[in-house]
């Protein structure tokens, strides 16, 4: 199965971005870019791809002590940006080396649980709002109204196994379907509290 780590904003967060994304699926260009939906929007913290089934006992027991280690920590989504000309996004603003760590650790998990992952990168916060269709496309339209967008604080207490399911019926514009596998509260305790 196709499984990723995540933390997934509460549904108050992903409304206020929503209102944002409405407005730019009516800008110039909108239609040169594949939209995401807003069930699918998350946080992704390790990408493991597809991972045999026998792997999911220990690696739900390492993601549930990654989880434990790690204490919940404060986010909002904040601003925008976009990876080359391919992929515009909602920026992630609040503890993001908290953030960074419990990537980092969901990634360790997975490899110390024999999953095979790719090769480690920096992590980059951030929730996928389009694709380029094509090539490429001109994001600058959709970066300067994205650039403006301020969420509320959320506490993000939870590290979750999400399933990907890809889109099988070759139909236009269909979206993957993401489902939770398992979660983890997170649980640790900062440095010195009592």
């Amino acid at each position: 199965m196709r499984l990723f780590a995540a933390v997934l904003p509460p549904r108050e967060r992903l409304d206020e971005l929503a209102h944002v994304v409405d407005r730019l699926h009516r800008l110039p260009g909108a239609d040169g870019l594949r939209w995401t939906s807003q069930p699918g929007w998350h946080l992704t913290l390790a990408f493991m791809g597809e991972v045999d089934e026998e792997l999911l006992p220990e690696l739900r027991v390492r993601l549930a002590r990654a989880a434990h280690r790690t204490p919940s920590f404060s986010l909002r989504l904040h601003g925008g940006g976009h990876f080359g000309r391919r992929a515009l996004w909602a920026g992630i603003a609040g503890d993001l080396d908290e953030l960074r760590l419990l990537a980092e650790r969901a990634d360790a998990a997975a490899r110390r649980a024999g999953v095979a992952m790719d090769e480690h990168r920096r992590y980059q916060a951030h929730l996928t709002v389009a694709r380029a269709r094509g090539d490429a496309a001109d994001l600058h339209p959709f970066l300067d109204e994205l650039g403006t967008f301020e969420g509320s604080r959320w506490e993000a207490g939870e590290l979750v196994l999400v399933r990907s399911n890809l889109p099988v019926s070759g139909v236009r514009g269909e979206q993957p379907r993401y489902e939770t596998v398992d979660g983890w509260a997170l649980g640790g305790r900062p440095e010195g509290a009592g």
